[in-house]
Formats: structure tokens, C-alpha cells, sequence
């Protein structure tokens, strides 16, 4: 298989960090509502899911989920937040930080375990 140019991976990671940015959006906007919720963890779980492991994939969708949730808890000018203190707003914060992790721990090599080479039969164990 060859290697996917820099470009290419860059373009790839540019365009999930989006998909990732969109999602939280969504779900800053649609969280009060329960509905809204359940799509936002529907959604975000079922793209995580989809996207391959690795550095330029659920990583940038990570980032961009969690930069918009992040976002959403900063105080506007007006004295409210986007993301209400209830137990929706709780459970988008913690979805947020389960992507954001989730992203870096799947985009880790999977650890093969040790080939064990059985020990061979000597001349003289034989006679």
C-alpha cells in the first residue's frame, strides 16, 4: 500500500477537523432538547466509529468536536453560556472529553503481542 502524500493527509485532516467543528455546533445548538441530544451522541459516536484510526483522522475530529463544545462553555458578553448547566449541558461536556480522548487513544499503533520462536531440538538431546 503506498503512502498517502503530505497534502492529501493534510487536506484529509483539514476537512475532518470541520466535520468535527459542524458536529459540536450541532450539538451546542440542539443539546437542551432531548432529541438533540440523542442525535448529537448518535451522530458523534457513529463518525468516530466510521472514521479510521490514526493521527489525521479521529484526532482532528476530536480537536474540532471539542474546540466548539469548549466554545460553547466560555461566557458571552451578555453573562449566559451556550451550554446550560443542566444534565444535558453536563453530558455534552462529557461526550466532548470521551471524543477528544477517544481520539487520541485510537490513533495509537496497535501493540502486537511477542512472537515466541519455540526452541529448536539439539544433536545431542536427540541421541
Amino acid at each position: 500500500m503506498r503512502a498517502r502524500p503530505l497534502l492529501a493527509r493534510l487536506a484529509i485532516a483539514l476537512a475532518v477537523l470541520l466535520l468535527g467543528a459542524a458536529t459540536g455546533l450541532a450539538g451546542v445548538v440542539l443539546h437542551l432538547y432531548l432529541w438533540g441530544l440523542v442525535l448529537t451522541v448518535a451522530a458523534t459516536a457513529l463518525t468516530a466509529y466510521a472514521l479510521p484510526g490514526g493521527p489525521t483522522t479521529r484526532v482532528p475530529f476530536g480537536v474540532g468536536f471539542a474546540a466548539i463544545v469548549v466554545l460553547g462553555t466560555t461566557a458571552r458578553p451578555e453573562g449566559d453560556y451556550l451550554v446550560a448547566t443542566t444534565l444535558n449541558g453536563y453530558l455534552l461536556l462529557t461526550l466532548a472529553v470521551a471524543v477528544f480522548v477517544g481520539g487520541f487513544l485510537t490513533s495509537l499503533p496497535a501493540r502486537r503481542p511477542p512472537v515466541i520462536i519455540p526452541p529448536t531440538a539439539t544433536p545431542e538431546a536427540t541421541s
